[in-house]
């Protein structure tokens, strides 16, 4: 099993429950298990090498302080190894200009004036080299990048068939339905591309403060309301029971409650949830050397599966 997170911005709880929750959950069926920081991908959006710096060791703390065991689970820097780039070049001369010109991600960030580049543009065959290099059965993902691992899919069958070799192993997309997209506090996805994040970690009065400007419609406190239209709703999906569901959509539905109140109830449950998680990050930030540590020994590791893959590959194109 193996997923990766983008070093591109502030962690959010999007991130949380739509990859590194789920993925620590099968972190611990699953053996071996890779977790990787996508610095490279990380180069289409942020150009601040010292932001990207903190954001790197952001992410090996929040995974630590989520609960991932270093002695089960490789944490690595996918930039510290040039394996990916090097297949990313092999594979790019496998991928047809039609299947990176109808990736939906590309498309819509285009499409909402974000800018773009040859980098975001193949960001898919990147993607595929940091799968393919490690023979990866299962790829939790959100459901925005089905599409992308169903392209990995389609290069290394065309590889795999120029050669008439499996070198690749086609990989599986895992789904979580009920979290593959977490709203943002405007209702769309949670992006840091759309501005509309609310933090994992941070100062708890600003995390609040981002809770409190979940857009709502303007119904007053007495009118009833739909909860199935509500962003507020849709987010205490994430963190209330089935039995404290049903009892805020009786308040929804039958009026009495203003969204203020809605608001205070998904702050509340999200203090409960990632209190444990918070004071665990304070605790990572003080012991910076350790963080490093478990990135360069995860790092060493996932190098030296990579590099013969890549042996392979270059064997069977003829550059060996």
């Amino acid at each position: 099993m193996l997923t990766g997170i983008q070093p591109s911005g502030t962690l959010h709880i999007g991130n949380y429950f739509g990859s590194i929750k789920p993925s620590l959950e099968m972190c611990s069926t699953h053996s071996p298990s890779f977790l990787m920081i996508v610095g490279l991908h990380a180069l289409t959006t942020i150009k601040d090498p010292t932001l990207l710096k903190k954001h790197i060791f952001d992410i090996a703390a929040t995974y630590l302080a989520c609960g991932m065991d270093p002695e089960k689970t490789i944490l690595f820097e996918q930039s510290h190894i040039s394996a990916h780039a090097e297949l990313a070049w092999v594979l790019s001369c496998f991928s047809p200009m039609g299947l990176l010109e109808r990736a939906h991600s590309f498309k819509d960030k285009k499409a909402k004036g974000i800018e773009t580049s040859v980098g975001l543009f193949t960001y898919p065959i990147l993607m595929a080299a940091d799968i393919l290099l490690y023979d990866i059965d299962m790829v939790p993902v959100g459901k925005d990048q089905k599409q992308h691992l169903e392209m990995t899919r389609d290069i290394a069958e065309k590889f795999n068939h120029t050669y008439q070799k499996n070198i690749f192993v086609l990989p599986q997309s895992i789904i979580s339905e009920s979290t593959g997209v977490v709203p943002g506090i405007d209702g769309q996805k949670m992006s840091k591309s759309y501005g509309n994040t609310i933090p994992l970690f941070g100062d708890e009065k600003e995390i609040k403060k981002r809770v409190m400007q979940i857009v709502t419609d303007s119904k007053g406190v007495e009118e009833a309301k739909d909860p199935n239209t509500c962003n507020v709703f849709a987010m205490c999906r994430l963190f209330l029971t089935e039995a404290e569901l049903q009892d805020l959509e009786i308040f929804y539905t039958k009026g009495g409650m203003g969204y203020g109140h809605a608001k205070t109830i998904l702050w509340e449950s999200m203090q409960k949830t990632f209190a444990p998680m918070w004071e665990k990050k304070r605790e990572l930030d003080q012991k910076p050397d350790f963080v490093q540590d478990v990135l360069k020994e995860g790092t060493k590791k996932a190098n030296s599966i990579a590099q013969k893959k890549l042996e392979q590959v270059f064997l069977a194109v003829g550059l060996l």
